[in-house]
């Protein structure tokens, strides 16, 4: 894939991540508590959700053996990817245990998304850009943009705990409290959503970059739709909580 083609598929692709924060906004993806009929045939929950991490798992290292780099760098990079995916693949889901069922047709585009985005970032970070330098796990950037991706992650894990944990005391659903839900609804989306970030700025990354933006244009519409789903159901609801951005939205 040439310079060219490649930023094309790029840019490409983060229109159409706009293009499905806007679909986010007005309908809801029909998982979890925003399930809903009419979308096919179904799959447990938990096996959905391990095809589609899995899937996130493979395809990165699959490029990067393919690619042939093997310095010091290109396995950090690795390793942060596989960190997240890792559990989110592998950990995560058993321990959430839904007895809901997920539309297949969710799984496959979640799928596809991470077939694209694994492709497109193992591309850049591999091939396409040049040889990152012996330092740079040295340099300030990619310092701070490590702080920022360990810092999501730690917030997008203690905020699943806490739910997984009200869960089991809980009969359906509860409000949850505690850790980053005194200032947010969805504290693991914006856990998420901080994580690659960090990732695209210790990377550099045009591509990782394109993928915080998916990330955002994913789950901020699905923070708005738990934040309204919370109020109308809990009368009692923090009136002070925000959706998804401390004392902002």
């Amino acid at each position: 894939m040439g310079a060219f083609s490649y930023s094309t598929v790029l840019l490409l692709w983060a229109l159409l991540g706009l293009a499905a924060a806007v679909g986010l906004f007005f309908t809801p993806a029909p998982y979890g508590r925003h399930e809903r009929r009419g979308w096919g045939p179904r799959v447990d929950s938990t096996v959905g959700w391990v095809l589609m991490e899995a899937t996130a798992v493979l395809v990165l290292p699959a490029v990067f053996f393919a690619a042939g780099r093997r310095d010091a760098v290109s396995w950090v990079f690795l390793a942060l990817w596989e960190l997240h995916y890792l559990h989110r693949a592998f950990v995560f889901p058993f321990r959430r245990a839904s007895p809901r069922r997920t539309p297949w047709a969710i799984v496959g585009m979640a799928l596809a998304f991470n077939v694209v985005n694994g492709v497109l970032n193992g591309a850049y970070l591999f091939a396409l850009a040049p040889p990152y330098a012996a330092d740079w796990l040295w340099r300030p950037r990619f310092l701070a943009g490590l702080a920022v991706f360990l810092g999501g992650m730690a917030l997008n894990v203690d905020s699943d705990n806490r739910l997984l944990r009200l869960r089991r005391r809980s009969e359906g659903y509860a409000v949850p409290h505690g850790g980053g839900f005194r200032w947010v609804s969805c504290p693991n989306y914006l856990g998420e959503i901080v994580e690659w970030t960090g990732f695209a700025i210790a990377t550099a990354s045009p591509a990782a970059w394109v993928f915080a933006w998916w990330t955002l244009a994913n789950l901020a519409p699905r923070a708005r739709s738990h934040h309204r789903w919370y109020r109308e159901r809990f009368a009692d609801y923090p009136a002070t909580r925000r959706a998804l951005v401390p004392f902002v939205w």
